[in-house]
């Protein structure tokens, strides 16, 4: 059994290195292979960062644009999927870098004791949950992503957002605040 999953991982390495090399020398159809291998993990990926679905279209146009015109740049060490996934949530960093005119002030009414119960998250869809990320503002979502979704440490956070450390973390707590806060008012809703 572990030889046969070896060798299906080997034979799909071969062949995603192949795709790779045909996307280096700017072939369509393997652009075009690529893209629809990949689009969908990528648009989820961008609805956690973007606030509505047509956002995170844009944001898969966008860094498939940037992929094909940068693999020449991917080496093949590491995950090339991981590889795309960095480009894409650096995408939508740099949108809300441009599109960032509001500061977040400090509001009292939010503290940092956000531990929401399992039965409460589990009495939600995926959808329904990811709705909830999505409404948060627009620094608290990328923080919230960036640190429970995706693994940045709140020193990596503050270098890609401009912001402080401190700042990272409290904007971590009180967006896990204000999730807890709608989850429990779609979990009374459905009571």
């Amino acid at each position: 059994m572990k030889r046969l999953l070896k060798k299906k991982r080997e034979t799909h390495s071969v062949e995603l290195n192949e795709l790779i090399d045909k996307c280096k020398k700017k072939e369509r159809t393997a652009q075009k292979e690529l893209f629809l291998r990949y689009k969908d993990d990528l648009y989820f990926l961008s609805l956690k960062y973007c606030r509505n679905q047509e956002q995170a279209e844009d944001n898969v146009h966008d860094t498939f644009i940037e992929v094909f015109q940068k693999i020449h740049t991917y080496k093949g060490t590491g995950s090339f999927e991981g590889w795309m996934k960095r480009m894409a949530i650096f995408k939508a960093i740099d949108k809300f870098k441009k599109g960032l005119k509001d500061n977040i002030t400090y509001n009292p009414e939010l503290g940092s004791d956000a531990e929401v119960a399992e039965e409460t998250i589990e009495c939600l869809s995926l959808s329904r949950i990811l709705s909830c990320i999505q409404k948060l503002p627009d620094q608290y979502r990328l923080v919230f992503n960036l640190y429970q979704l995706d693994g940045f440490t709140h020193k990596e956070i503050a270098r890609e957002l401009g912001i402080s450390e401190g700042t990272s973390n409290s904007n971590y707590h009180r967006a896990k605040k204000l999730l807890k806060k709608e989850i429990n008012h779609l979990r009374q809703q459905a009571s």
